[in-house]
């Protein structure tokens, strides 16, 4: 990316569109009733996919943005998984018969950090409570410094499909900085043993723009994570907020990178893939060209959700959990946060919702408009109009903050097509920010740009 790009976008703020409108805009408008009612409202025909939070680590790795805890002892996890399986009941009883689900993702969080037997019984009660396909994908995140035999063992008997190993860097001194000491024996050993369990789908997470990190290293974990013959990759950019996430300021930022070196890491990184044969997916996603989901994005069928870029085209997102949030055709619903809170309102009443945002006919709209910028980096507003009887001109961006973008070479508008070019994928959110109606021109609570 051209150094004055870099210099003019560095500081600005936008969602990573995981959703539109993005969570901060969530309102407690919406209730435990108005899920209820969403939920009562559900198609019989329609596709589900569950996700479930499980907010547990056995230690606190300083970059980390998730909604976890440390725990020292198992009780409070028990406790939890009582809760889960209350949530769970709830849904299912106020659903009609016919759903279907096609995808279950455990995130946290370290999902395998449960109990064996309370995974097992987990999952014994998503199969009781839901109709889950025979083909369904079932995903589940990994820390593989807490990874033991038999859960690995527990993953293969109940189904799981696909596992998502953290890394972050396989450099020591990166790790350290981080808080997460994890040598690159160990990461082979989870893989090996997760294929030997017949979990085939691997997908490895790593992290650029971390404290001692430089473009050398974020090279050579790429050459580590290749060699062990992953399906998939991510590559991330940290966030550093640590007015956000406390932790996170055990972190100097002395240490962190600039914005010019977080540009270089970033494309040293994707060469370095794309060179081994992967296939760039998205803004930060990698796999191989006969992956399903690079099939999906060569055939435009590519989408994203919470958990990033995926296959998944169910109609529904049912989420469970502590923090969890769910996407129905009626809008978003969002569960308390705070762990105690969770606990005492799934005792009281079943459910958990603490807020949401109901979609209007202008949001659903632009949603699909930043998706599938954010997803193919190419979309005919026109087209996307039309499916919602709409003239194109109401979701026309901005004149003037278009042609700032367009001078930049960021983005092109062809009649009504626009189109973010390959040099500018890292820049796509800001493109997608023009659609934004809710975004706050300060931008505090997101990630930077760059």
């Amino acid at each position: 990316m051209r150094p004055d790009l870099v210099a003019k976008y560095r500081h600005q703020r936008v969602p990573r569109y995981t959703s539109y409108p993005a969570s901060p805009h969530f309102t407690d408008a919406v209730t435990v009733d108005t899920y209820r009612n969403w939920l009562r409202e559900t198609d019989p025909g329609s596709s589900l996919s569950l996700y479930l939070h499980l907010p547990f680590c056995k230690s606190m790795c300083w970059y980390c943005g998730c909604h976890t805890m440390v725990v020292r002892h198992e009780d409070p996890i028990w406790s939890y998984l009582a809760a889960l399986s209350t949530e769970l009941r709830s849904v299912a009883a106020l659903l009609p018969d016919g759903p279907i689900v096609r995808h279950v993702h455990f995130g946290g969080g370290t999902p395998t950090l449960l109990p064996v037997q309370g995974f097992r019984a987990l999952m014994a009660e998503l199969r009781t409570r839901f109709r889950i396909a025979p083909d369904a994908e079932i995903a589940i995140e990994i820390d593989p410094r807490t990874l033991t035999a038999d859960m690995v063992e527990a993953l293969g008997d109940v189904g799981v499909t696909r596992a998502s190993l953290g890394v972050q860097s396989f450099d020591p001194d990166v790790q350290a900085a981080i808080n997460r000491i994890q040598p690159f024996g160990m990461t082979e050993n989870a893989v090996t043993s997760l294929r030997a369990a017949g979990i085939q789908g691997i997908n490895l997470d790593l992290i650029y723009g971390l404290p001692r990190q430089t473009v050398a290293s974020c090279v050579e974990t790429v050459r580590q994570a290749i060699s062990l013959n992953p399906d998939r990759l991510s590559i991330f950019g940290y966030a550093h907020m640590p007015g956000f996430k406390a932790h996170q300021g055990r972190i100097d930022p002395e240490t962190l990178p600039d914005a010019d070196e977080r540009v270089a890491q970033l494309r040293a990184m994707e060469m370095a893939v794309m060179a081994l044969g992967y296939v760039r997916i998205g803004m930060d996603h990698f796999a191989r060209p006969d992956d399903a989901i690079a099939i999906a994005a060569e055939q435009g069928t590519l989408r994203r959700n919470f958990q990033g870029y995926t296959t998944d085209e169910s109609d529904m997102l049912l989420a469970f959990g502590a923090s969890a949030i769910g996407k129905l055709p009626q809008g978003y619903v969002a569960n308390i946060l705070a762990l105690p809170a969770y606990l005492k309102a799934i005792e009281a009443d079943g459910l958990a919702t603490a807020r949401g945002y109901r979609m209007s006919l202008d949001d659903k709209l632009r949603a699909t408009v930043i998706e599938a910028l954010m997803c193919r980096f190419d979309v005919d507003l026109a087209k996307v109009a039309a499916a919602f009887d709409t003239p194109h001109e109401a979701i026309m961006p901005d004149a003037r903050a278009l042609a700032d973008l367009a001078g930049d070479g960021v983005a092109h508008l062809q009649g009504t097509r626009l189109v973010v070019p390959d040099a500018a994928r890292p820049l796509v959110r800001s493109v997608a920010a023009l659609f934004d109606r809710h975004l706050d021109p300060e931008g505090g609570r997101h990630s930077k740009a760059i």
